[in-house]
């Protein structure tokens, strides 16, 4: 990063970073680096801040009105100041009973403040923590957040929470947190943790399972350190506590080898197949020689002829509750699903078309003539609570789906779809 030049006194310097709570009237010490925004210039970068008195009788007085404690408003914070000046902060943290010295405050307020300055004193004793143990500002605003005032405590006791309970520390960031707390490296947390990131890591791939010898070769990997490496034996015994505790899942195959699930995909892969044997054990009841007849003249009237795969493929969508269709590039797949939506018009199906990304909605709508959505749009996701407002009490009102490029779809939106 090229050195930059700090802005001269005079100038007002633009502060960018995570703050618990600031308020006007605040001092902090920040430490941070200046970094050069291409639009709006010169920044000073924050790593971590700490918070100061403010020096100045105006700067206390706008730190009591900012809203920062309840049950102190402009005129009361001027007051406040008033009486005790220099000493006002030192008053409320000490003797916050003195209060009643001053004109218009009384006892209920004084317990109001008193309450107020409390939770703001935990704030600082939390972030204070965290900073001094190498948690960045953005994740400690994200743990007190989460936590409240029992943040410390709960990072102290098992700092791999963090990576269960709060989104965007995953394992490696609270491992490295767990180690400025000086958590051992053979930490039964830390295996645990290790073992639930390697099985996310293999759903990031498509996998709901690991076989178990894989995942002990892959969690010794990660656990792996200049001054530890984790036994085979140690992994395989955790793996087994973890099970009989219900952390995991573990199935035995017909070669007898172990798959390890986290619970999540374990039950989420058994309600959607029992959701589509239950649909594929409902055929829909059809006229098939009618539905050939029409295939027939269709393709007549096209001047094309289905093979004998596509033939099959069209009635089969014809009178199943669900069906798949694969095949590798130029071998009629755009064609066969343009016959299928054909097909369902003709029967009068009410049709919608969806895919994962927007350059597949396209394409599956110019190839249909019908409009095609995002399956996000389509359960239509909601941002605020991470999940969709379609779902199995509220299921799409449609009779006919096609979904194209399927097989990149997560396994909680095929439940959905299911």
């Amino acid at each position: 990063m090229a050195r930059l030049t700090r802005p001269r006194s005079t100038e007002l310097t633009t502060i960018v970073g995570s703050f618990a709570n600031i308020q006007p009237g605040q001092t902090l010490q920040l430490t941070g680096f200046w970094c050069d925004h291409p639009q709006f210039g010169p920044q000073f970068q924050i790593v971590n801040y700490k918070e100061t008195k403010p020096a100045t009788l105006t700067g206390i007085e706008k730190y009591l009105s900012s809203g920062l404690i309840k049950g102190v408003g402009p005129v009361t914070a001027r007051r406040i100041v008033a009486h005790f000046g220099l000493e006002t902060l030192d008053i409320i943290e000490n003797q916050i009973e003195r209060l009643i010295e001053v004109q218009g405050i009384a006892k209920k307020r004084i317990t109001l403040i008193k309450n107020a300055w409390s939770t703001q004193k935990a704030i600082k004793e939390v972030m204070v923590f965290l900073q001094s143990h190498g948690v960045s500002t953005t994740y400690a605003v994200k743990i007190y957040k989460q936590y409240q005032d029992k943040a410390i405590a709960t990072v102290t006791h098992n700092p791999y929470q963090l990576a269960a309970d709060i989104y965007g520390i995953g394992f490696l960031t609270a491992d490295k947190i767990a180690r400025n707390l000086g958590v051992a490296p053979d930490s039964e947390f830390r295996y645990c943790a290790g073992l639930v990131h390697a099985l996310s890591e293999a759903a990031e791939d498509g996998h709901c399972y690991s076989p178990q010898p894989e995942l002990i070769e892959s969690v010794i990997k990660l656990l792996t350190t200049e001054e530890h490496q984790p036994t085979e034996d140690a992994i395989a015994q955790t793996i087994k506590d973890m099970a009989l505790k219900d952390e995991l899942i573990r199935e035995k195959i017909s070669d007898q080898t172990l798959l390890c699930y986290k619970p999540t995909y374990f039950h989420t892969e058994q309600n959607l197949a029992q959701l589509i044997s239950g649909r594929l054990s409902q055929p829909i009841a059809q006229d098939i020689p009618r539905v050939r007849a029409w295939i027939e003249r269709f393709t007549a009237s096209h001047s094309l002829q289905l093979s004998e795969q596509q033939q099959q493929a069209v009635e089969i969508a014809a009178y199943s509750r669900m069906m798949i269709l694969t095949g590798g590039p130029g071998v009629g797949k755009t064609f066969t699903t343009h016959t299928i939506v054909s097909l369902w018009k003709a029967m009068g199906k009410s049709i919608v078309l969806a895919a994962p990304t927007g350059r597949a909605v396209q394409r599956l709508g110019e190839m249909t003539g019908l409009e095609a959505k995002t399956i996000h749009r389509l359960l239509e996701f909601d941002p605020r609570t991470r999940g969709f407002k379609c779902d199995n009490d509220n299921p799409l009102p449609h009779t006919a789906i096609i979904i194209d490029e399927a097989s990149i779809v997560g396994l909680i939106s095929g439940v959905f779809l299911g």
